[in-house]
């Protein structure tokens, strides 16, 4: 947290605003998958080959995973998509009933959306000058999208403001994400934030890495300022993320991943089933239905490309329903996300409203 930016880039330098403006002039617009309709898109590239097969087959199966109505579907969301343009897809689904549970990134749940709720902004990089000049104006770049790191650091401020709100002891990141939704409800400037929403639908949100993002900053802020003053203060319990998410899983039986990336959260949420079995749940279902969307290279043994057929022989994911498709997603989610909303089958689905579960 920069507290001591003060409108200079540097020792003497002030900021050019003007040019500043220039550079944070073109919003980006998320995509609202309710107003077209990719059905005969879609179906026409199932009997395609190679990667539009690949999603058709993915499409089918999130919509089996919507059919199915003993199945809870978790969004599982790494890198960013949601800064790209997918955020009011990602809300919609909410929104709709499609999913019912999320795993994500901190940079997903915080720098993005939370960030958008409070009212920001993230913009489209229309030219890219040299990254020290970006730097000099305070603009934190991804790839070609940009985001105002004084109003990113209004992020940082607000998560601090929360943490010293709340009674100092453990929470886990869905119990502060939780208040993160509910501060939206109460101060919010934007209607489809995923956080927001989940709050109201009871749709528990879970990052692994939480203080990996903005809210790290806010948190640390609130436990250095407690220890100075000698009080107590709260932290974030990893353990009862992981605690909390698998006795999801133990209640929900059946269940379908819809991941987009990888990552902590792509094996935070696989490695639920064997977690259940370490508790003497013997009789856990492996995930049913399985798809990811990823472009990483599965020939360097990493998380977010290994395949889900890998992930099949550590006993997490069924081999006879998942897809994966090699393609960006912000490409291809569009796709499968409004061809699922127009063929309607979220509307006959139960309402799971997880985050019930843990009310005290």
């Amino acid at each position: 947290m920069t507290d001591t930016l003060n409108k200079t880039a540097g020792a003497n330098a002030p900021i050019n605003d003007n040019r500043k403006a220039e550079l944070l002039s073109k919003q980006v617009k998320h995509i609202d998958i309710k107003s077209f309709d990719t059905r005969p898109i879609v179906d026409a590239m199932a009997d395609m080959s190679f990667t539009s097969r690949d999603l058709g087959r993915a499409t089918n199966i999130y919509n089996q995973m919507l059919a199915d109505k003993d199945c809870s579907i978790f969004l599982v969301i790494a890198g960013s998509t949601s800064a790209g343009g997918c955020m009011d897809l990602y809300a919609d689904l909410v929104r709709n009933n499609m999913v019912d549970g999320i795993v994500a990134t901190g940079a997903t749940i915080v720098d993005m959306d939370f960030f958008e709720g409070l009212g920001h902004k993230h913009f489209q990089a229309l030219e890219i000058p040299d990254d020290d000049t970006l730097r000099s104006l305070y603009i934190d770049r991804i790839y070609d999208t940009y985001i105002d790191e004084e109003a990113l650091q209004n992020v940082d401020h607000t998560i601090f403001e929360i943490a010293e709100s709340l009674e100092p002891r453990a929470y886990s990141s869905r119990e502060f994400i939780r208040e993160m939704g509910k501060y939206l409800v109460e101060h919010g400037k934007k209607e489809n934030s995923l956080v927001k929403l989940a709050y109201e639908h009871d749709v528990p949100i879970f990052c692994p890495a939480f203080v990996d993002s903005s809210a790290g900053f806010g948190l640390v802020k609130h436990q250095v300022d407690a220890a100075k003053a000698g009080r107590p203060y709260l932290m974030i319990d990893a353990v009862a993320d992981f605690r909390e998410l698998t006795q999801i899983k133990i209640e929900a039986g059946v269940t379908g991943l819809l991941m987009i990336g990888g990552g902590v959260p792509k094996n935070f949420i696989q490695d639920t089933v064997v977690c259940a079995e370490i508790l003497g749940h013997d009789d856990v279902q492996v995930h049913k239905y399985a798809v990811q969307i990823t472009v990483a290279d599965v020939r360097d043994g990493a998380c977010s490309s290994s395949t889900l057929q890998e992930a099949a022989s550590w006993g997490k994911v069924n081999t006879g329903i998942e897809q994966m498709v090699f393609a960006e997603a912000g490409s291809v989610m569009p796709l499968l996300a409004s061809d699922a909303y127009h063929r309607g089958l979220w509307k006959d689905r139960p309402v799971h409203r997880w985050s019930k579960l843990f009310d005290k």
